[in-house]
């Protein structure tokens, strides 16, 4: 595998590996805490996501890092397990089972994802991120960073942690969090891009040193406004390199023969590889050079992401929406933004925990709040609603699926409704019928499947005495066996209703069926 590597892309990819560095970082601390994991596996997963899953990746504008998807499998998983060391070895072999996916091809899964669906799915994670970033912006801080579900784990839900903010809401982390979204805002406007000195300086970047100059740069706000530690950034802080690695968690190789970690590692191989394979999908579609991304390949980037990150105490690895999302609307050019993003991750993690300590979580939620918006633009409504009921209407239950359930849950619901309109569609004009006199054409316009045996009774029972019927087939390549049983039928009874058959094109078809006496083969149709 070629690293495709571009560094003439460096004055794009630097400043997009920052932002995502600023939206990877209580990402990664939020998923770890939500999952029952120590806060430096998220971070972990994060810096190998970024570096490893980046280098190997053929996408050229992912990001991969913990995903909230897997919360609730971790969390129970280590419950289960009992112990962290065990599960990062089912991560490990986890990483192991998706190499091989990757190798016997099961990547090709990611195409069969209706694009209505992933635009819903696209559309609904920019609304839950709005959503779910506001009570933060309001320095509500319950729920953590990262959360996408609909039912939250601290018992309240996306729509009743709004209601929160009439009697929780921090003053401060309002300011800072409205101040920084002014920040954001201004920065995206054409002015801005179009100034040589200003447009270098990340939006994103300068929001965060504003929110830390309010809350303690130089006490612009008054003290009583400053914020506590739990509406600030909060990494594990270690005095040394000996201290740092002893909150690393290595795999339990002894336990390998627990049947448990092995489900528990196909559970994971199975749940990530389809978010990477959806997340792969909706980053395409957004990606401004329209690349295609190679699945087969990114299963084994992101099963060798997998095998790191459990040998060295990371959670679990997918690629992700969000962080995706932020790398493309930050300029990023090539995979390089994701290495930068995770080599900024690590130095800053090992160098300067204190001072990104001092990062407040209101300026991160305008910055996500603005990712999200991006994804969810009104425009997405309206040009989806004009290309017609049978995209409109997948697009907006998966929207609304997703946003009240889970990503999972909500694609599955999506993808139902749009296989439901392909059925109706397949259904809906498959054959036409032509009347003159006594003489009926039955034509098939396109392949004939089981679900279309509906349609064909009624227009054989339509049928009178005396008709001289034509079933014209040239217009397929498939006819389902139904279909054949269906006419052949027909065709047994035919000449006691007096009606005269001629099958077209229909190829000669041998069928065995079932009677009291035996099997009894017969050929009905002719050509």
């Amino acid at each position: 595998m070629k690293s495709s590597l571009n560094f003439s892309n460096l004055k794009h990819d630097f400043p997009a590996g920052v932002v995502v560095f600023l939206v990877a970082l209580p990402l990664c601390l939020g998923i770890a805490l939500a999952s029952g994991a120590p806060l430096l596996s998220g971070v972990i997963a994060g810096i190998i996501g970024g570096i490893v899953v980046g280098a190997i990746s053929g996408s050229q504008v992912g990001v991969a890092g913990p995903a909230a998807g897997l919360t609730v499998i971790v969390l129970n998983s280590i419950t289960e397990l009992g112990a962290f060391e065990s599960f990062t070895l089912a991560v490990v072999l986890a990483g192991f089972i998706q190499i091989i996916l990757g190798a016997v091809k099961a990547g090709v899964i990611g195409y069969y994802f209706p694009s209505s669906v992933i635009k819903g799915m696209l559309t609904a994670i920019g609304i839950i991120i709005i959503l779910k970033q506001i009570p933060h912006v309001f320095g509500i801080d319950q729920d953590y960073e990262g959360d996408e579900n609909f039912v939250q784990k601290d018992g309240e839900n996306t729509f009743s942690e709004l209601l929160n903010i009439t009697h929780l809401f921090n003053e401060g982390a309002l300011i800072i969090g409205v101040v920084s979204l002014l920040v954001l805002i201004i920065w995206d406007m054409d002015f801005i891009k179009r100034n040589k000195v200003l447009s270098i300086i990340p939006g994103p970047l300068l929001a965060v040193f504003v929110g830390v100059f309010l809350n303690s740069g130089l006490s612009v706000l008054p003290s009583n406004f400053h914020l506590e530690n739990n509406h600030l950034v909060n990494l594990p802080i270690a005095k040394s390199f000996s201290e740092f690695t002893s909150f690393l968690a290595f795999p339990n190789f002894s336990a390998i023969t627990n049947p448990l970690i092995w489900k528990t590692a196909f559970v994971i191989a199975v749940v990530a590889s389809l978010e990477t394979l959806l997340s792969v999908e909706a980053t395409d579609k957004l990606d401004p050079q329209s690349r295609i991304t190679p699945t087969n390949r990114e299963l084994i980037a992101q099963g060798s992401g997998n095998i790191v990150s459990g040998l060295v105490g990371g959670l679990p690895i997918t690629q992700v929406i969000v962080r995706s999302s932020a790398n493309i609307q930050s300029g990023s050019k090539s995979k390089l933004s994701a290495i930068i993003h995770g080599i900024i991750l690590m130095v800053c993690t090992l160098s300067i925990p204190s001072l990104l300590n001092l990062i407040p979580l209101a300026s991160l939620a305008a910055v996500l709040i603005m990712v999200g918006y991006k994804l969810a633009k009104p425009s997405m409504f309206k040009s989806m609603f004009k290309e017609g009921p049978d995209q409109f209407v997948p697009f907006i239950i998966t929207v609304l699926a997703v946003v009240f359930t889970d990503l999972l849950t909500g694609i599955g619901i999506g993808v139902g409704v749009a296989m439901v309109y392909i059925l109706y569609t397949n259904y809906k004009g498959s054959m036409s019928v032509i009347r003159e006199d006594k003489n009926v054409l039955i034509q098939f316009n396109k392949d004939i499947f089981y679900f279309n045996k509906s349609e064909l009774m009624q227009n054989l029972a339509s049928l009178r005495s005396g008709d001289q019927v034509v079933i014209d087939g040239s217009k397929t390549t498939f006819i389902d066996h139904d279909i054949f049983l269906t006419l052949e039928e027909f065709q047994a009874e035919a000449k006691a209703r007096h009606i005269n058959i001629e099958f077209k094109n229909i190829k000669r078809r041998k069928l065995n069926y079932r009677k009291s006496d035996g099997i009894v083969s017969k050929t009905l149709i002719s050509e």
